[in-house]
């Protein structure tokens, strides 16, 4: 996506083929039928005192109803929102060193079920009916209380609980449920389906992801800082308010294996009108008074990163430290492009990357986190081929041969899934992306968009392995990447096309011949390469993206 250049020329991937499986076959879920001698420790499990009393749930999202019960008259209906999982918890009293064992009934999508501080359990979806879960948990050894809770996913529909009960010995609080919860397949099918997936098919975050203090539908630009072309240069300060987060471009490193990352904005000889650094400085201050972020973007095409060694992981660190203290940002943009990131020969699971230059990152990452605290913004601009094309091919493969910089930043997003606020991955300057329905997807129009983006929002199997599942994100960490004009780069998506995409994603209308996974309202927004094309192209594209926002 992004150098110094117009953003016109095409990359060109070259990967060996390999057999693609289908979808994913999830596990069924085990009931487990209470002893005889256990007692109940829930109140009001079955919600048949037509209330909520007993529990404690996030404020606004909860409700009893009738007529949509597992067993009595009445359930739980959670109704997630953008940045919240309709939860609803309760505490009981507990023995010491003691096992329990939590069960419900649940229908919906992306439902938990669990205790705090230990384990849980989840369906991707239950279909028309309700589906059991189930989780067993042992006290420490002077545990008195503990805290269960059942709830939703972001930007999910709404579900239903039924039936809870904590099941224990001794006699417990209250009389069990009287009608046991059913018990469905314990093992998942030998073959899978030769479709691709209807449901998510995996986890999504264990924690709920950053906001950053975005609006529900954010508008992302890069605006040139450190170069000039043909766009000319757009002072900070008259970036209009539509854009919610500005990436400074670009943060970059004289020798890529160093590490020390430097920020250097463009002379006045080569960006005629660009502000003093003060002046800079103050325009940060006023964009993040208005609720703004800043950020600042590090790579882009010209901009190699490659943390071979701990050295150089501890050398980003501290630059990239020294540049958000400098200026007062509130968070970096990861653009790694060309050799940067790439796999090690034998390095094939996602999950527990052993290529250094991943392992690193994943940590440095990590540390700006834990430095920052939760107020860091984290986002991520990769290309198509490190992410989608991990559907087919992950790195060298099994037998050598094929790119090993495919599917490079899978490891990266899996690791930093809790932290991240937002991926926007570049749907241009790309080639031919197979999508989940089996079928190659070429830029420019509205399919590659609604294609690519179900991937991350529905998760995929890597390298057609569907033990190895990368998992689905949520909506509110994603948004679509697109060129701000023809100028800008290929892969350029008029208007008309950008919220025939929209339409598809968040309202599952308009969608063309491809059919979605999902519905998600609460996808974050767009991306665009960049705020200086887009003024170049008197505002085009944030103005579509408020036409169609508000």
């Amino acid at each position: 996506m992004l150098s110094t250049a117009p953003r016109n020329r095409r990359r060109t991937f070259i990967a060996a083929s390999a057999t693609l499986a289908g979808a994913v076959a999830l596990g069924g879920l085990v009931a487990l039928a209470p002893s005889a001698s256990a007692g109940e420790f829930l109140t009001n499990g079955g919600f048949e005192t037509g209330g909520l009393s007993g529990w404690t749930c996030d404020a606004g999202t909860a409700a009893v109803v009738s007529g949509q019960a597992h067993s009595g008259t009445y359930a739980l209906q959670g109704t997630p929102s953008a940045s919240g999982t309709a939860q609803c918890k309760q505490n009981v009293s507990v023995a010491p060193n003691t096992t329990y064992t939590l069960t419900a009934q649940v229908k919906g999508s992306y439902v938990y079920l669990g205790v705090d501080g230990g384990t849980s359990t989840w369906t991707p979806g239950t279909g028309s009916g309700y589906a059991a879960l189930s989780v067993s948990f042992t006290t420490g050894a002077s545990q008195t209380s503990a805290a269960v809770y059942v709830h939703g996913w972001y930007g999910q529909p709404a579900y239903l609980a039924d039936d809870v009960s904590l099941q224990g010995p001794g006699s417990g609080t209250t009389t069990p449920p009287t009608t046991p919860p059913t018990t469905p397949p314990t093992t998942p099918p030998t073959t899978p389906p030769t479709t691709p997936p209807t449901t998510p098919p995996t986890t999504p975050p264990t924690s709920p992801p950053p906001s950053g203090g975005l609006p529900t539908h954010a508008l992302v630009g890069y605006l040139h800082e450190t170069f000039a072309n043909g766009s000319g240069y757009t002072k900070l300060a008259d970036v209009p308010d539509s854009w919610n987060i500005i990436d400074l471009a670009f943060g970059e490193t004289s020798s890529p294996t160093s590490g020390s990352i430097h920020f250097t904005r463009c002379s006045a000889s080569e960006c005629p009108g660009v502000e003093s650094d003060a002046d800079f400085k103050a325009a940060i201050k006023a964009k993040q008074a208005k609720g703004k972020k800043v950020l600042l973007s590090i790579g882009g095409a010209n901009g190699e990163v490659q943390l071979t060694t701990t050295a150089a992981r501890d050398a980003f660190v501290s630059s990239v430290s020294g540049i958000i203290d400098t200026w007062g940002l509130n968070g970096i943009d990861i653009d790694f492009e060309g050799h940067s990131l790439s796999l090690n020969t034998g390095d094939t699971d996602f999950k527990n990357p052993t290529t250094p230059v991943i392992v690193n990152l994943i940590s440095a990452l990590k540390t700006l986190k834990a430095k920052y605290g939760s107020g860091f913004v984290l986002t991520m601009a990769p290309e198509t081929f490190f992410v989608q094309m991990g559907y087919q091919y992950y790195g060298s493969g099994p037998w050598g041969g094929q790119d090993p910089r495919c599917g490079a930043y899978l490891p990266v997003i899996y690791a930093m899934r809790n932290d991240l606020t937002l991926l926007h991955v570049q749907d241009y300057n790309s080639g031919s992306i197979m999508g989940l329905d089996n079928q190659y997807h070429s830029m420019g129009g509205a399919d590659f968009h609604i294609a690519m983006t179900d991937m991350l929002l529905t998760g995929f199997p890597v390298a057609g392995n569907t033990a190895n599942m990368f998992p689905a994100l949520a909506p509110s960490q994603v948004a679509i990447g697109l060129p701000a004009s023809v100028n800008a780069g290929n892969g350029y998506t008029a208007p008309a096309a950008v919220d025939q995409a929209l339409d598809c994603l968040t309202k599952k209308t308009n969608c063309g011949g491809y059919t979605t996974h999902g519905t998600w309202p609460a996808l974050r927004g767009l991306m665009t390469w960049s705020v200086n094309w887009d003024k170049f192209s008197n505002w085009e594209f944030q103005k579509n993206f408020t036409s169609y926002f508000g």
